[in-house]
């Protein structure tokens, strides 16, 4: 009689926050697959896909639970949190007792909701109280979690992106399949994971793993994974927007039994960065410097609005680069974005064609910006659907319009979806190589995309709930001190071994 493959539970619960955001996000801001709906992502650029498709390559045979992703937004609110966990809980309840070998557990990390900060956290834990002690649970995290003490009880291995701008959504879940696997058929294997917490906040270019320091750490820790020294290694730089207890830069080395080697090689690469935190920050430039140069610059530039960037958890609505570019007369072409639900409206009541008198921004945040008159003419409609370049997956920004007025050109949505490549551009009818100065909001791109033809990407320093500016944010939650918060910020590092089984 053949032996029936191991069954793994499958469950996936993904969303980033920023704490700075005033509107928080709701169950609807989710997108919920169940059951069978999950193989949709088969194929393509995430955790998920990847995990997928290295259990059909041995055997195992996936029990597809639920998937509810949402884009980066504002805190969970309560009632969204208590649908949202309800619904996750129910679906792996339902099959938690059919005999199941293993879960993978496809996250974020940077999840936080009213009254439930450490959400992922939550979950494991009554995942764990469902499906018993025994069965090993792995997960995935994106390098910008932020990886809790009560996650690490809970689970027998993990794999963490080692790219940004990230491009390793499926080899990420592979890896964590590749785990799991290991741990459902040799239970002799016994994971050992040593964990370093660095009191220290990075943003910046030098995070970007092709070419700045952080590069050279992760590069190290895949190392340990490749040469077998580790069943996995990451240093995550959690998401420093969302202000959480356990917010901070953390080093990860998991390997089988082997505390000596996991300690050693946590310790050594939280040693090396510690002394990069001072590198591992935003670079800016003011706004009126930027336009400054920017009207001397032959070529196309790059305003990057790492303030206001939707894909960290920030609301979108911030005019105040174009409000600066009009107020200077700068002359060239000017492409932006925007999130403003009334003059995307207002559009689709007008028609192509039509001039119309709007305000654009201001819409989420008016703390933050005011209003801008603009009269602009309404050059495309759209649904505002478009698939990421990198991961493949769907966008809906809402009923979307292109106004144009001057030497501007504005693409205004009706909500905010992650802008970290250029399809909503493109899904417009408008491609940024047309334009002299293109507003992206978002920290960092993959390079071909934007830097690799601009002739200067300027970081523009303006507020914004997504600030590289960290101390200009206002963290109250986070354990202090942290630098660069604080300066004084003192770094003793200890370990902390988790060993489960």
């Amino acid at each position: 009689m053949a032996r029936k493959p191991p069954r793994i539970l499958v469950a996936e619960c993904m969303q980033e926050i920023s704490s700075f955001n005033p509107l928080q996000s709701e169950y609807g801001n989710f997108h919920i697959e169940r059951g069978h709906e999950m193989l949709v992502q088969k194929g393509i650029n995430t955790g998920l896909g990847g995990a997928l498709a290295v259990f059909d390559e041995v055997g195992f045979e996936p029990v597809l639970t639920i998937s509810a992703r949402a884009g980066s937004a504002g805190l969970l609110s309560r009632p969204g949190w208590t649908r949202l966990m309800g619904e996750v809980l129910e679906a792996i309840a339902a099959e938690a007792g059919s005999g199941i070998d293993g879960v993978y557990f496809s996250m974020h990390g940077a999840m936080a909701a009213d009254g439930e900060l450490d959400p992922e956290g939550y979950l494991l834990t009554e995942t764990r109280k469902l499906v018993g002690p025994d069965v090993p649970i792995v997960i995935t995290l994106d390098l910008h979690g932020i990886l809790t003490d009560r996650m690490l009880r809970q689970i027998d291995g993990l794999a963490i992106y080692h790219t940004y701008p990230h491009v390793d959504f499926a080899s990420t879940g592979a890896r964590a399949a590749r785990v799991l696997h290991r741990l459902v058929t040799d239970t002799s294997v016994r994971p050992t994971i040593a964990r370093v917490t660095i009191p220290a906040l990075v943003r910046g270019d030098e995070l970007i793993t092709k070419s700045g320091c952080y590069g050279s750490l992760i590069r190290e820790a895949r190392r340990l994974e490749l040469e077998g020294m580790a069943m996995s290694a990451g240093i995550m730089i959690g998401n420093p927007f969302t202000d959480v207890p356990e917010l901070c830069c953390q080093v990860i080395v998991a390997t089988d039994g082997d505390a000596d080697t996991a300690q050693q090689q946590a310790l050594q690469l939280a040693r090396e960065f510690w002394p990069l935190r001072h590198r591992m920050q935003g670079k800016f430039s003011s706004l009126e410097r930027a336009i400054a140069q920017a009207r001397s610059i032959p070529g196309p530039v790059i305003f990057t609005d790492a303030a206001d960037a939707t894909s960290s958890g920030a609301t979108g609505d911030s005019n105040l680069i174009l409000r600066g570019l009009c107020d200077a007369r700068y002359p060239k072409k000017v492409l932006a974005q925007i999130v403003d639900p009334a003059a995307a409206a207002a559009a689709h009541r007008a028609g192509v064609g039509a001039t119309l008198d709007v305000t654009l921004g201001g819409a989420i945040d008016p703390a933050r910006f005011s209003p801008m008159p603009v009269t602009a003419k309404v050059r495309l409609l759209s649904d505002g659907r478009a698939r990421l370049e990198t991961m493949k997956i769907g966008l809906d920004a809402g009923p979307t319009a292109v106004l144009t007025w001057d030497n501007f050109t504005v693409v205004v949505f009706s909500q905010t979806v992650s802008l970290f490549d250029r399809a909503m551009y493109f899904a417009n009818g408008l491609n940024p190589k047309d334009f002299d100065l293109i507003v992206v909001k978002s920290p960092h791109t993959e390079h071909h995309m934007f830097e690799a033809w601009a002739d200067c990407n300027f970081n523009v320093d303006v507020p914004g709930a997504t600030s590289a500016n960290l101390p200009t944010l206002g963290h109250t939650i986070c354990a202090r001190p942290t630098y660069p918060l604080d300066p004084q910020a003192r770094f003793d590092p200890q370990v902390v071994l988790y060993e489960r089984r």
